[in-house]
Parts: structure tokens; C-alpha cells; sequence
């Protein structure tokens, strides 16, 4: 019965601890683009800019970009078929988790003149947690028409992390899971 109750703790925390790592995707299209036309990028520079990240963030997010594409057979190009550009969001989540039990001691006579001297106590609670949540927007922008033809997000928790190589990992994870999604299965499947 213990290895049992073992099992479900462990599983529980790695669900909690993956669910927390990972990256939610949506994305949308024009269904009128022809996306196999689409074989070269270039980067929006005026989009990109608008961008409220840092600097450094940014070009992190572009050699993602980069990197995901050039993967891909899509060639960067002075005269491109599309146009990337990103854009960002981010906000404080407050979880609050109810019903905590919590036990502990401490010094009375302050708040209640009627007990002095040390003692201890039990009790419901309340734990309450802040993280970022931040979202990566991806553009796809036709070249000739400079219509939007193509949008991913990505929405996860930040990792504030001092550690550099985290932090870029943990934008390829971001660049690499929207990427997914491009360019779209537009192929209907016939009966």
C-alpha cells in the first residue's frame, strides 16, 4: 500500500512539474494562402521593434526562429515570400490552493494578554503563489500583399532565471512548440 501511495505522489509531482514546463499552442490561418508558395523570410523589422522585451530576448526568440526554419527547408532572403514579425504578453498568475492544514509554534501574550509563554497550534490555511505566465506571438505576413497569413502563440510560465542557458533553452522550447503548428495542414482529406 505504500509503494502504491509512493507511485501516486511521484506521478502527481511530475505531472504538476510538466504541466507547469509546458507550452500551450494555438494557432490560426488564412485558408485562402497557398502556403507551398511560401519557401523564403526575412525578418519585420518594424514589427519586431514594437516587441516589449529586451533586447537580447529578442534575438534569442530570432535565432530560434532561425534555427526552426533553416530545420525546415525555409530559407532566410532579401526578397522573401514572408514576412516574420513577434510580439509579446506577459502577467503576474496568482494561484491561491485552499484548505492547507499547517501546524506550528510560536510566542503568545502579544495579541492575547491572557496567554504568555510559548506554545504551539494547528490550523486550516490558505497558500498563495505568484508566477509569470508569458505568451509568444509568432506573424506569418505575405511579402507582396503584407497581409497576416499565419499567427502562433505560445502561453507558458516564464522561467525569471538567472541561468542563461536556460533561459534560451527554454525559448527554443517556446519558438520550437508554436513552430509546430507552421506552416498549417491546409491538405483536406477526401472521402
Amino acid at each position: 500500500m505504500k509503494n502504491v501511495r509512493l507511485f501516486s505522489l511521484t506521478a502527481l509531482a511530475i505531472a504538476f512539474l510538466t504541466s507547469c514546463a509546458s507550452v500551450r499552442v494555438i494557432s490560426d490561418y488564412d485558408q485562402q494562402a497557398d502556403f507551398n508558395a511560401y519557401k523564403s523570410y526575412a525578418f519585420y523589422k518594424t514589427g519586431i521593434d514594437k516587441a516589449q522585451i529586451s533586447d537580447l530576448d529578442k534575438k534569442r526568440i530570432l535565432r530560434a526562429i532561425d534555427s526552426e526554419l533553416n530545420n525546415r527547408g525555409f530559407v532566410k532572403s532579401e526578397q522573401p515570400d514572408v514576412l516574420i514579425s513577434i510580439f509579446t504578453k506577459e502577467r503576474e498568475r496568482v494561484d491561491v490552493y485552499n484548505n492547507n492544514f499547517g501546524w506550528g509554534w510560536g510566542w503568545g501574550g502579544f495579541y492575547n494578554p491572557w496567554v504568555w509563554g510559548p506554545g504551539w497550534g494547528w490550523g486550516w490555511g490558505n497558500n498563495v503563489s505568484t508566477r509569470t505566465e508569458g505568451s509568444l506571438y509568432i506573424d506569418v505576413i505575405d511579402a507582396n500583399t503584407k497581409e497576416l497569413v499565419w499567427q502562433g502563440r505560445g502561453v507558458g510560465t516564464l522561467n525569471n532565471t538567472r541561468n542563461i542557458e536556460r533561459k534560451k533553452e527554454r525559448i527554443r522550447e517556446f519558438v520550437s512548440q508554436i513552430l509546430k503548428e507552421y506552416p498549417p495542414n491546409t491538405t483536406i482529406a477526401l472521402n
